[in-house]
């Protein structure tokens, strides 16, 4: 019986298991997005969040953890210098796993992994979207400026 336990073994020894999540998460890292079995992306997605809230204060102490599960200094500072900033105000929920269908060769079910802040379709709506309280109230500045042109050539006719 395997209550309790919630670690996925991928049909892999430990060491195996390690070393694959490890290339995995730096090559999400330095890709932003990747393309993987949904079962591997489930695994990567809680072996690699955990990474990324501990990137958020660039101390020496998170970086030497990170930096022992991760096993490559350019990933390592990639995270904490572009990908840290990035997510700084995001509690949590640091990546989206997209499903993808079925792999031709062995009908496995694929997946999409990549980091919520970097990607630029969902995020464009947000970024133009702005709303204040004047424009929904009805009285905007814009409006107001027609209205003094034509007070001014109100003015000029008599």
């Amino acid at each position: 019986m395997r209550h309790g336990k919630k670690v996925n073994h991928l049909s892999r020894k430990t060491a195996h298991r390690k070393s694959m999540l490890a290339n995995m998460a730096c090559s999400l890292i330095e890709h932003k997005r990747i393309n993987t079995t949904v079962a591997k992306a489930k695994a990567l997605k809680q072996f690699v969040e955990p990474m990324i809230t501990k990137s958020k204060e660039d101390t020496t102490h998170n970086r030497r953890i990170v930096m022992a599960r991760l096993r490559q200094k350019e990933a390592v500072t990639e995270l904490f210098r572009d990908v840290a900033p990035k997510i700084a105000d995001r509690p949590g929920g640091y990546t989206r796993i997209i499903k993808l269908g079925n792999r031709l060769g062995d009908n496995a079910d694929m997946a999409m992994i990549e980091l919520v802040d970097y990607n630029e379709i969902y995020n464009a709506d947000k970024a133009t979207k702005k709303t204040t309280r004047r424009s929904r109230r009805g009285g905007s500045k814009p409006a107001a400026a027609p209205a003094t042109e034509t007070k001014a050539s109100n003015e000029e006719e008599e």
